[in-house]
């Protein structure tokens, strides 16, 4: 079994969340801004008396603690306020009022294209069909990680598939953020909001393995592999953005003991592909499972900054080289392919977006892309979907940059699937 002290979980949160156009982040529950309301007076006979009621409203709102934003005049008579609750319903009673309605949050109803799906072609795939229609890929993906926000509208979330392996009677629901957005690059819908994943509307399984500081163990992780693997004649593609200290002997984990290596070849033979990050240690994968394993598809990470290849785009959430090699990223002989990882743009827990960088993020598009190919090849086994993936990358970046290896690993590209 591979010595570990706790499995990490592979991303770099150095990251702010982007601001939501609103500026406030909500529960997909409710859309309700908490202490603030909008506030409509009655209309007023002439001009003179609208603005001097106006003032007075304004006044009186002021005296009853309230503190005023914005004073209407012209669209309508009112304004809108910061109150307590009780104060709302107080002037909800005032004899010139004609409303009292809490504010709410308003989004921008254009989707954005992540920059990671832009760098892949994944708007190119004919299978993926990024239109904003809603057009879903019928493919089944496992995200094994801190589970996934259960409501989020845009994600495909498949319940009844999902697992809870770090607290069994709780439902798989994210308690983090990691999960939720490594669902959104494999598979946000194409719904015309939010963002748009690499496989849109993949029925996205949660199964979650890692608690709400993105830490667990490998026996819950071996439970998720185990849930995988009960379901593989449903589930097509798992990705596994985690990891730990080990090594790779060569045989699946029977000579050396490794149960986790072990679970993941039974599960690969059962016709899973698994795609799974590299780490972040800037140091060779040979030391971390399951990254090391030849039987998963590992990732390293391409820092891009706005979807072209060139190196043109300026630094965003982070510093680093635009279309080079992150300078986190793990390298070595085990790396099979290399994808967007920085600066990645996805679904974040509350029903909102957020931008994260590392590995983790770069998993997840190879997971998107096998999802495209699986989508037109489903009898393909694990081995022919690296393949084809491999074959259908390209070399169109810079390099060597901070790559330490000597061999320039393809990037992801899925515009032929």
């Amino acid at each position: 079994m591979p010595k570990i002290f706790g499995v990490a979980l592979l991303a770099l949160l150095l990251a702010a969340a982007s601001p939501a156009p609103a500026g406030a982040e909500t529960s997909a529950h409710s859309d309700r801004i908490a202490g603030r309301y909008i506030v409509t007076l009655k209309d007023a006979p002439a001009s003179a008396d609208a603005e001097a009621a106006v003032d007075a409203a304004v006044e009186q709102a002021t005296s009853m603690g309230a503190a005023v934003q914005h004073v209407y005049r012209h669209a309508l008579r009112g304004y809108a306020a910061s109150m307590s609750a009780s104060a709302a319903a107080a002037l909800a009673d005032e004899p010139g009022v004609q409303s009292v309605q809490p504010d709410r949050i308003v989004r921008t109803a254009a989707q954005t294209v992540p920059t990671g799906v832009n760098r892949t072609d994944a708007g190119l795939s004919p299978t993926a069909g990024i239109d904003g229609k809603d057009t879903r890929v019928d493919v089944d993906v496992a995200v094994i990680d801190t589970g996934i926000d259960l409501d989020h509208p845009d994600l495909n979330v498949y319940r009844d598939g999902g697992k809870n392996c770090w607290l069994s009677w709780l439902p798989p629901n994210d308690l983090h953020g990691h999960g939720t957005h490594v669902a959104g690059t494999v598979g946000a819908l194409d719904n015309g909001t939010g963002v748009v994943g690499m496989a849109p509307g993949v029925r996205l399984w949660p199964v979650q393995v890692l608690g709400p500081l993105g830490t667990g163990s490998w026996s819950d992780v071996i439970c998720g592999i185990d849930h995988v693997t009960e379901h593989a004649d449903d589930i097509d593609v798992v990705n596994m953005s985690l990891g730990g200290e080990g090594t790779d002997d060569g045989d699946c984990g029977k000579t050396n003991d490794d149960a986790l290596h072990q679970a993941i070849c039974a599960s690969v033979e059962a016709g899973v592909t698994y795609a799974v990050a590299a780490a972040n240690d800037h140091a060779d994968a040979a030391k971390t499972v399951p990254a090391s394993y030849d039987e998963v598809i590992t990732v390293s990470a391409l820092a891009d900054f706005d979807g072209k290849p060139g190196g043109l785009g300026r630094s965003t959430c982070r510093s680093d080289q635009d279309d080079t090699f992150a300078d986190f990223s793990n390298f070595g002989a085990d790396i099979d392919l290399i994808a967007p990882g920085v600066c990645v743009y996805s679904t974040a827990m509350g029903g909102g977006y957020t931008t994260l960088s590392g590995t983790s993020m770069a998993s997840p598009h190879v997971a998107g892309g096998a999802a495209l190919y699986l989508a037109k090849n489903p009898d393909a086994s694990p081995n022919s979907v690296k393949a084809a993936l491999q074959g259908a990358g390209t070399l169109d970046w810079t390099w060597p940059s901070q790559d330490s290896d000597g061999t320039k690993e393809r990037l992801l590209r899925v515009s032929s699937f």
